[in-house]
């Protein structure tokens, strides 16, 4: 549980993840990601606001259970209002690679992206996968930052950005 002091007081969020029945809100949540931060995602708000809600559904229902791939999410019992993805690398099995993380804005600077990383952390380890692996766009200096208060370490890989050529992706890993 997260507890964030806003001008309303303490709120707090449950890091958790996802349900099937959290379908309809992460829908929100993947659209309010797009808009917020287009380059850090890998397709548009367009594309995503165009699938139809069972596909949403079924890739809940998909990354809801088992080893291969989970999504986490901050629930303070309404809106979701953040989230990070794990999933297994394609080439190294020990290692678990961050994605799609992201904080709603009023949400920023609450401690929210550690909780999410230790959920992502925490099931990664208990799948047998020791370390976490994450890309960031080079450039992208507040999360670049972030991630270091979070232990994470820039390996010096440079890779194209899979949507956009040109720009590149900086690697960083640290233990799960």
């Amino acid at each position: 549980m997260t507890s964030a002091t806003g001008g309303t007081g303490v709120r707090q969020a449950a890091i958790r993840r996802v349900e099937p029945a959290d379908a309809a809100r992460m829908r929100a949540l993947r659209l309010e990601m797009l808009a917020d931060a287009p380059l850090a995602f890998l397709e548009t708000i367009a594309e995503a606001a165009a699938r139809p809600h069972a596909e949403y559904a079924a890739r809940i229902a998909l990354v809801s259970a088992g080893a291969d791939t989970a999504q986490f999410v901050a629930d303070p019992g309404g809106r979701l209002v953040g989230h990070a993805g794990g999933t297994v690398h394609p080439t190294e099995p020990k290692v678990t690679v961050l994605y799609a993380v992201y904080i709603t804005p009023a949400w920023r600077g609450t401690g929210l992206l550690a909780d999410l990383v230790a959920g992502v952390a925490a099931w990664s380890r208990a799948c047998g996968r020791d370390e976490l692996m994450l890309e960031v766009v080079v450039g992208n200096d507040r999360a670049y930052r972030a991630y270091q208060r979070l232990g994470f370490v820039d390996t010096g890989v440079r890779a194209p950005h899979p949507t956009i050529p040109a720009l590149q992706e900086l690697h960083m890993r640290r233990p799960a």
